[in-house]
């Protein structure tokens, strides 16, 4: 197990270690940090690799995302299958809905609906406005 030490620094510093350093762990950062700084001054330039520049991207994006409350991709991909479940099961309610009506058209509810609407005109009528209502029934 390697030796370990404590390192007194001041609070500000420690705060900005915490905003940036993503999922690693403070010693692991300023580990890194001190990598590549010490790559820097030895004029050791060395490119970032693919996998390394997604992987910062996710995160930052990932940070983002819970900072600000945004959704993420996947997010708003799962909540449009449900909308189209919650969709196809309406229509599918509505559909049986229908075909359950069209086998035994209620024609005394018809006949009820037709007297109300005919009553409607009537005293629409008796007010000097003409008005029309007209159902079709099939």
């Amino acid at each position: 197990m390697a030796e370990k030490r404590m390192l007194i620094m001041p609070a500000d510093i420690i705060k900005k270690i915490d905003e940036n350093r993503g999922d690693l762990s403070q010693a692991e950062f300023i580990n890194f940090l001190m990598e590549n700084q010490l790559k820097a001054n030895g004029n050791e330039k060395q490119a970032a690799s693919r996998e390394e520049i997604l992987t910062l991207i996710d995160s930052q994006l990932k940070e983002a995302a819970q900072k600000q409350r945004y959704a993420t991709r996947e997010e708003i991909q799962a909540f449009e299958q449900d909308i189209k479940v919650l969709l196809k099961s309406c229509l599918d309610f509505f559909v049986s809905y229908g075909l359950e009506l069209g086998k035994e058209s209620p024609q005394a509810e018809f006949e009820e609906l037709n007297s109300k609407l005919e009553e409607l005109e009537n005293h629409l009528n008796s007010e000097g406005e003409s008005k029309e209502a007209k159902i079709k029934w099939k």
